[in-house]
């Protein structure tokens, strides 16, 4: 059994799978927010940390910060992320005690990072996620 998810740019991955709490195969309905985040550790079972920047406001210095926020989401076995790739996140159900998201889209195995350094001037980066630079 395939359904789709009802997202515009999310397909069905080409690899079947038989998990219960897969999004395209299985019976997990999808809700609320939705993240793209950097896959920072698949050590667990059927499950990655995701890592990405949010942008906050503090409003006594009436400036913006950068804040990493890290999220535990369930990586079913049609899609595999590994460390490194970045990933599209959206929120569930509770599956466990930490986990209520789960992977729906892999988007590539680099991250791009952007840095402005001019108004007018993009300059892009790409960086990849070894597990020898831990070490």
């Amino acid at each position: 059994m395939v359904k789709k998810v009802g997202l515009k740019g999310i397909t069905v991955p080409e690899y079947d799978c038989k998990d219960r709490n897969c999004p395209f195969h299985g019976d997990l309905r999808l809700r609320g927010r939705m993240f793209k985040g950097i896959v920072k550790s698949a050590k667990m079972e059927k499950g990655v940390v995701i890592e990405f920047d949010k942008l906050y406001k503090i409003a006594k210095y009436e400036r913006f910060a950068n804040k990493k926020t890290k999220l535990t989401a369930h990586n079913p076995d049609c899609i595999k992320a590994k460390e490194g790739d970045l990933v599209t996140v959206m929120e569930t159900r509770p599956i466990s005690k930490t986990k209520s998201f789960v992977v729906i889209k892999k988007e590539a195995g680099t991250h791009k990072v952007i840095i402005n350094e001019d108004k007018n001037k993009e300059v892009k980066v790409e960086k990849k996620v070894k597990k020898a630079e831990k070490k």
